[in-house]
């Protein structure tokens, strides 16, 4: 029972897309052009709107990882998976969601602060480097491939400092299956940059 309580609870707070919400505010949905996650959102209106909804999807990433790791902490796990799932896949706005980005990277700090820190640090390195680098040759947004960089990375410290094993693999698989899913359509994927070197 609990666990399916844990499950459900941090996908329906995941169902919250601020980026979604946010648009409609302003009178449209988002997603008729790109991703509602922070990136699609300062694409579309702005870098402050932008760090709004960037702040309360990691926000809500948080709240599912801490509340869970108060009541019921063996199941952190599938709280990071629950809310990483229910912002790609909302039950409130038709099952179509973002990356998941933000709410994975807020859940795995709040579930792992000592190991999430270094991982993230490590990963915004990459993104200059990428940028000099890689980014004309594979035309692939800085903000996709830093997230598949930081699958790995987030693993290596994981093992290295034994803290957050479960709840990274929990929400990596399901924003890696969403990334997946989103190359699998090419106007989906377009928009939210992973096939344009934009960023």
């Amino acid at each position: 029972m609990v666990p399916a309580l844990v499950l459900l609870l941090s996908y329906l707070l995941g169902s919250l897309v601020f980026g979604v919400l946010y648009s409609r505010l302003r009178g449209r949905d988002i997603r008729a052009t790109d991703l509602p996650g922070g990136s699609g959102t300062f694409r579309q209106y702005g870098l402050w709107p932008a760090i709004i909804v960037t702040a309360l999807d990691i926000g809500k990433g948080i709240l599912a990882a801490v509340a869970t790791q108060h009541y019921a902490p063996s199941f952190t796990w599938l709280a990071v998976a629950g809310v990483t799932l229910g912002h790609c896949y909302p039950l409130y706005f038709r099952f179509s969601g973002g990356g998941g980005i933000a709410p994975f990277n807020g859940a795995f700090m709040g579930a792992a602060p000592l190991t999430a820190t270094p991982t993230f640090i490590v990963t915004l390195l990459i993104i200059p480097l990428y940028k000099a680098t890689l980014q004309k040759r594979l035309k692939l947004n800085a903000i996709p491939f830093a997230a598949a960089c930081m699958l790995i990375i987030g693993v290596i410290f994981s093992l290295l400092l034994q803290r957050g094993l479960a709840e990274f693999l929990a929400g990596g698989a399901v924003m890696a299956a969403r990334a997946i899913h989103m190359l699998l359509q090419p106007d989906r994927a377009e928009a939210g940059g992973l096939e344009k070197t934009a960023t």
